[in-house]
């Protein structure tokens, strides 16, 4: 089963490429994307990422979150509602 997971704090150099890039080490990623302002177009500082399994997305959480990812500490977690 598909586990989203939330992206805090990471830089606003970061693209999406990047993200799934970081993430397919502990796993397929199905999905990754930066939120950006609707008016500027600039990140917003977190973004999400779809792993294929539960068990995927949580080594994924163990290994990253609390870590520096360019010059920024990550926060990351199971995305709430999922």
């Amino acid at each position: 089963m598909e586990k989203k997971v939330y992206v805090g704090n990471i830089s606003p150099d970061a693209d999406k490429e990047s993200l799934k890039a970081l993430f397919s080490v502990f796993g397929t990623v199905k999905k990754a994307y930066i939120v950006t302002d609707h008016q500027t177009g600039q990140s917003k500082g977190f973004g999400f990422v779809v792993m294929s399994s539960d068990a995927e997305a949580q080594a994924a959480i163990n290994s990253l979150n609390g870590k520096d990812c360019g010059g920024y500490t990550v926060k990351v977690s199971q995305a709430k509602g999922n």
